[in-house]
């Protein structure tokens, strides 16, 4: 019998029953699973143990792609015209602060450290980008909504698209005073046009062509569309060499604008998105190098820290000058540290231009992004739990069964199945409203109508507290009520919160049962329900929204089954 070779599609089902135990791990110890994912394709890669033979690592380099892909088109699918004016009105001033002083601070360090000009100029571009399919996929894990999340995606985007561009005119800089060029530099700025204007022009067609078909189609032929349509441009823009991030976030852009039933578009992705996150992450976990994180040494380590403390100050700064919320200031910064796919792909082009030039360049990238992408999704789901925009019971495992329970709930069930009783479904005692919450500072009962409008605007709910001078709940604001006076512009000017406020007997208390909270929202049909503190004043903490609440209990009864 010849000698045994892994198939790589088995090497695709060790990846993915490495990545389950991976994931149970990061249950119990309260990691973003994201984390353990590429942690565990790092163990199992050629790097560490080698069980992943390394051309089989290579060959699903368009699984990668393919799942960027459809995070960049989600991604680009959340940026409606009228959503981009309103977040840009706040975050332009971020994104460019951010990026001016990340370029800036890496380039200028590297420097006055005594590296050479070309490579600290490159590095000073490559660490603008932030890793989009980490960064959004942990947002999306632990369905966070608020200012920090909505910025987090405005901002990864303008990053990446960024991040190409000051690459690009960099090395074409570079080669020009180095003498390296080979054709003028008008035609080396007109093929960089057209290449980011044809990977525009993709992602637009794209886009139209899932608006036009998804319209027309039969719902249950939209996903073999977004397949075909996904898979033929990935393609394209391989073949003809264009950045497929930018066709991506088009055509996701294109799709949010043209078409009114992007949700159900997106929904529809869904499906796949759950397996091809642990696809996404374990196989890019093979592809990490611990020994190029060695390799990189002082000049890799400087990097980091340089390029950290460019994304924090930068957004903090700008945030304070522009008097943005706490929040945003000192946590928006650090949901931007994860970085790999742009980086890493900007860095192998410069290699094959340059090889004096950017393997070293290469080398720095590949080493610091072995501790961006573990550290990355740390920093965000600590900035999500502080900022108050995911609930404690997304980020916490609250299934505490030994394996010998394990084994007794199979027999309770299978004895539950014999005398045909109908096991019980309630949420877990353990999970209290405080594990729900999702903070917020409710609308002062003196805000005039265009403040309430603007706070209604940045909000996921149709119920809004008002709360008085001392952050006493004084009512609660109901969609149907406002927009019954919304177009009455004789009446809007003299309106009040207070005056739109309509009294609520329904609260609730941290340390209250969450299955408290289901009981209410049975006798209620408001979305959320206002928590408050115990003791005097009562100040309102938060929200306990009723999504929420039948997310943890679908989570409760899985377990249970």
């Amino acid at each position: 019998m010849g000698d045994f070779h892994l198939h790589i599609t088995s090497t695709l089902g060790l990846l993915l029953g490495v990545s389950l135990a991976a994931g149970v791990f990061a249950d119990v110890f309260h990691l973003p699973k994201v984390t353990a994912y590429l942690l565990v394709g790092l163990l199992v890669g050629p790097s560490v143990l080698d069980w992943i033979p390394e051309v089989h690592v290579d060959g699903l380099e368009p699984v990668l792609e393919f799942a960027m892909a459809i995070v960049l088109f989600n991604l680009g699918c959340e940026f409606t015209f009228s959503k981009v004016r309103r977040i840009a009105a706040h975050c332009l001033a971020l994104s460019a602060a951010e990026i001016l002083l990340t370029c800036g601070l890496v380039t200028l360090g590297l420097k006055l450290f005594g590296y050479g000009s070309s490579t600290s100029i490159l590095l000073g571009c490559l660490a603008v980008a932030t890793a989009p399919a980490t960064t959004i996929l942990v947002l999306k894990e632990f369905r966070s909504e608020g200012p920090v999340t909505e910025s987090t995606g405005f901002l990864v985007a303008v990053n990446n698209f960024a991040c190409i561009v000051l690459f690009e005119f960099a090395f074409l800089l570079i080669h020009l005073f180095q003498g390296k060029l080979d054709v003028t530099i008008t035609s080396e700025l007109r093929w960089l046009v057209s290449n980011l204007g044809t990977a525009f022009a993709l992602g637009v067609a794209g886009g139209l062509i899932i608006s036009y078909g998804c319209g027309l189609l039969k719902f249950s032929r939209w996903l073999v569309l977004l397949m075909a349509t996904t898979t033929f441009l990935l393609g394209a823009c391989d073949s003809l060499h264009l950045p497929y991030m930018v066709t991506f976030l088009v055509m996701g852009v294109t799709v949010a604008n043209t078409s009114d039933m992007k949700n159900k578009i997106v929904g529809e992705l869904d499906h796949l998105s759950g397996l091809l996150a642990v696809v996404f992450f374990a196989v890019h976990g093979t592809h990490l190098d611990a020994n190029a994180f060695i390799a990189a040494g002082g000049i890799g380590a400087l990097y980091i820290v340089l390029r950290i403390a460019g994304k924090w100050l930068g957004v903090y700064g700008a945030a304070r000058l522009t008097r943005q919320p706490l929040e945003v200031r000192h946590w928006l910064g650090t949901c931007l540290f994860a970085q790999a796919g742009a980086a890493i792909a900007l860095s192998t082009i410069a290699a094959n231009r340059d090889p004096e030039l950017g393997k070293p360049i290469q080398d720095i990238i590949l080493g610091s992004v072995v501790v961006f992408e573990i550290i990355g999704p740390l920093f965000i789901r600590q900035s999500l739990l502080r900022t108050g925009e995911v609930p404690l019971a997304q980020a916490i495992n609250h299934s505490s069964r030994t394996p010998l329970e394990q084994v007794r709930a199979v027999v309770d069930r299978f004895r539950a199945a014999i005398r045909h009783d109908a096991p019980e479904r309630t949420v877990a005692n353990k999970v209290k409203v405080s594990d729900l919450l999702r903070k917020t500072n409710g609308i002062h009962q003196s805000a005039n109508f265009d403040e309430v409008i603007a706070h209604i605007e940045h909000s996921h709910d149709n119920t809004y507290p008002v709360v008085d001078e001392r952050k006493r709940v004084v009512g609660v604001i109901r969609y149907p009520l406002l927009s019954n006076v919304m177009f009455d512009e004789s009446v809007t000017t003299l309106i009040r919160a207070e005056d739109l406020a309509s009294e609520t007997e329904s609260f609730l208390y941290p340390d209250e049962p969450a299955q408290r909270a289901f009981e209410l929202f049975e006798a209620e049909t408001d979305d959320c329900i206002p928590v408050v503190g115990r003791a005097e004043p009562n100040e309102l903490a938060g929200v306990v929204r009723r999504s929420d609440i039948m997310h943890a209990l679908i989570t409760q009864h899985r377990k249970t089954k």
